[in-house]
C-alpha cells in the first residue's frame, strides 16, 4: 500500500494533486490524472502525491462535523491503482488557515513539497477566507517555477459530479446512484464488537460492527449487503442481510447500530474486522407489535436480501460452516 505522510516526511519533488478528494469519484480522478501522466523533460523527476488537509477546515474553523465518504487508510488502497505515489496529509489549524493565498503556496507547496506541478479542480479555493481562487494559484505558481494545471468539472447530466451529490444518494438510500458516481461499490468497515446477544435469542445472530464515526452512512434502515471478514483466512464475499439504525422493537433506548446477520453462514466472528458492501435499501425502520412480529419480518427481509445478494454475481459464499 502507497504510505500516508505528514508533510516533512513526504517524498520530494512532487507533482500535486491539491483537494479533499473524498469519493475519489470521476472528476476527482481527472485531477489526479494530470500529476500522474507523463511530465515534460523540464519538470524533472516528481513523486505523484495526492495533498489533502485532516481534519476538514469546516470542523477546524467552524466546530462542524464533516463525516467522510472514504477515510485515509480506505483512501491509500484507492489512490494506488491510480499511478499515486504517496498520501499527504497537511495538518488544518488555524494558524495555516490565517496565511494569505501566496505564503501558503510559498511554504507549504513550494518549500516543503518542493511541488513542481499542481493540479486543481476550477472551483478550487485556497487561502485566508478562501480568498485565493485558481487565477490566483495560477499567477503565484509562475512566479515560483511551478506549472499549475486546471482541471475543468465534469458534468453528469445538469448537475456536476460531486462529493456533495454522492451523500445525497447515500443519504437517501440509492445505492445504486452512489456507485455509478463513484464509479465503483460503496463500501464501508468495522470491527466486531459483542453486543447483547438479542438477534441470537430471537434466532438471528448479528455481527456488531464499531464502524469509525468519521464515516458517512448511508440512509437507516434494512439492507441486502454483501460481507467480507478481513485479514489471512477472510472469507468473501458472503451474502448477508444488514441493520443499519436503533432497534425500536427491541430496544428502543439503545443507539443507532451496525448489525449483519451473514445469511446461510455460521463464522465465529468475535473481533473480526468486517468489511460491508450495501446492495439494496429493503426496507425503513419500524416498530413491531411483538418480537414474532419483528421475527417474520427478518425472515422475509433475508429472502429478498439473498436474492438480491444472489443476483449482484460473483463467487457469493453460501455454504453453512457449522
Amino acid at each position: 500500500m502507497i504510505p500516508l505522510h505528514d508533510p516533512p516526511s513526504a517524498q520530494r519533488p512532487t507533482a500535486v494533486a491539491l483537494g479533499s478528494f473524498d469519493g475519489l469519484h470521476r472528476g476527482h480522478r481527472r485531477v489526479i490524472a494530470a500529476v500522474t501522466a507523463p511530465m515534460p523533460v523540464a519538470l524533472g523527476r516528481v513523486v505523484p502525491t495526492v495533498v489533502s488537509f485532516w481534519p476538514h477546515p469546516r470542523e477546524v474553523l467552524h466546530g462542524e462535523t464533516r463525516l467522510r465518504l472514504d477515510l485515509p487508510e480506505e483512501k491509500l488502497e484507492l489512490l494506488e491503482p491510480l499511478g499515486i505515489a504517496q498520501l499527504v496529509l497537511v495538518p488544518f489549524t488555524r494558524e495555516l488557515a490565517a496565511l494569505t493565498p501566496e505564503p501558503f503556496v510559498r511554504q507549504v507547496l513550494a518549500e516543503r513539497l518542493q511541488a513542481r506541478r499542481i493540479a486543481v479542480g476550477t472551483n478550487f479555493r485556497f487561502g485566508v477566507d478562501r480568498r485565493g481562487d485558481v487565477d490566483d494559484l495560477a499567477r503565484i505558481g509562475a512566479s515560483l517555477g511551478i506549472d499549475v494545471q486546471v482541471v475543468p468539472m465534469l458534468w453528469d447530466g445538469a448537475e456536476r459530479v460531486s462529493s456533495s451529490r454522492i451523500r445525497r444518494a447515500l443519504a437517501a438510500g440509492d445505492i445504486d446512484e452512489a456507485a455509478r458516481l463513484l464509479e465503483r461499490p460503496y463500501r464501508f468497515s468495522g470491527q466486531v464488537v459483542s453486543g447483547r446477544g438479542l438477534g441470537r435469542q430471537l434466532g438471528w445472530p448479528t455481527a456488531n460492527l464499531a464502524v469509525d464515526g468519521r464515516k458517512f452512512l448511508p440512509q437507516e434502515g434494512v439492507y441486502a449487503a454483501l460481507a467480507w471478514r478481513e485479514g489471512e483466512g477472510g472469507e468473501g464475499p458472503m451474502a448477508a442481510v444488514m441493520n443499519l439504525g436503533p432497534q425500536p422493537t427491541v430496544d428502543p433506548l439503545a443507539p443507532s447500530a451496525v448489525e449483519v446477520h451473514l445469511l446461510e453462514r455460521r463464522l465465529e466472528l468475535a473481533g473480526a474486522r468486517l468489511t460491508v458492501q450495501p446492495l439494496r435499501l429493503l426496507r425503513r425502520q419500524q416498530t413491531f407489535a411483538s418480537l414474532e412480529a419483528l421475527s417474520r419480518q427478518i425472515q422475509l427481509d433475508a429472502d429478498l436480501a439473498l436474492q438480491a445478494c444472489r443476483s449482484a454475481g460473483g463467487d457469493i459464499q453460501l455454504r453453512a460452516d457449522g
